[in-house]
C-alpha cells in the first residue's frame, strides 16, 4: 500500500503512515523555527538559523515520498 500520492510537485499523504511522517517533519520544523527565532535579531538571523535544519527535514521528506508513492499508470 503507497504511503503517498503525487500531485503535481507535491506529494500527498493516502495512509496513516504518510501522514504520520509528514505531521512529524513539519512538527520538527515549527520547533526548529520557534527556537531559532527566540534568539534571533533580524529576519536574516532567523532565515540563516532554519536553513540548515529545515531544508534538509524537506528533502528527507520528499526522498522517502517518492519511494513510498504509487506509481501513475503512465509510467512503466
Amino acid at each position: 500500500m503507497p504511503w503517498f500520492r503525487r500531485s503535481g510537485w507535491f506529494h500527498v499523504p493516502v495512509s496513516a503512515a504518510g501522514a504520520l511522517i509528514t505531521l512529524g517533519a513539519l512538527a520538527f520544523c515549527v520547533q526548529v523555527f520557534l527556537a531559532v527565532d527566540r534568539r534571533s535579531h533580524s529576519v536574516t538571523d532567523t532565515l540563516y538559523g532554519v536553513y540548515p535544519f529545515i531544508i534538509p527535514t524537506l528533502l528527507l521528506l520528499d526522498w522517502v515520498a517518492s519511494r513510498t508513492s504509487a506509481r501513475p499508470a503512465h509510467m512503466p
